[in-house]
């Protein structure tokens, strides 16, 4: 069995998560760069990101090229925005075709919408087997017990 473990980070937080869930698969680790740059900082990173999620945007991946062909298991991981999953996994899943995969989902968020994230990404990859889902409310600042959460979740995969 071969693993990826591909993810956007926006302010570090499902990158913390990402790191830790691909130690316990022992998989490759991919994280989705963009050439567009969203605010980091005040309102502005809200306004920019939820809008980018309405408007069903799907900013430029500038990543070097994934061999999907070569991973039957993919975690896919971002932060919550608007109720749904980051536009960067919105470019990866039409940039790629994900089918025929074992999938993990998970999503890191300040507080709520991690249960529509996750339809919605189900949804958005329907010719896959979905192994489980979890999400992590403010990993960087629980960092400790989130990290213990991510590794025994991810661990679990390597046995089936």
């Amino acid at each position: 069995m071969k693993a990826l473990v591909v993810y956007f980070s926006f302010e570090g937080n499902t990158k913390l998560v990402a790191e830790k869930i691909s130690e316990a698969i022992k998989g490759d680790l991919v994280e989705l760069k963009t050439s567009k740059v969203y605010p980091k900082e005040g309102v502005g990173k809200f306004f920019w990101g939820g809008k980018s999620v309405l408007f069903g945007e799907e900013p430029e991946l500038i990543n070097p090229p994934i061999d999907m062909g070569q991973y039957d298991t993919v975690i896919i991981g971002t932060p919550v925005w608007a109720g749904s999953f980051a536009p960067p996994i919105k470019s990866l899943i039409s940039q790629y075709h994900i089918a025929g995969k074992r999938i993990g989902i998970f999503a890191c968020h300040g507080g709520g919408g991690a249960a529509k994230c996750f339809d919605k990404l189900k949804k958005a990859l329907p010719e896959n087997e979905f192994l489980g889902q979890i999400d992590f409310v403010e990993p960087k600042r629980k960092s400790e017990e989130n990290c213990r959460k991510a590794f025994t979740w991810a661990s679990g995969f390597s046995s089936l």
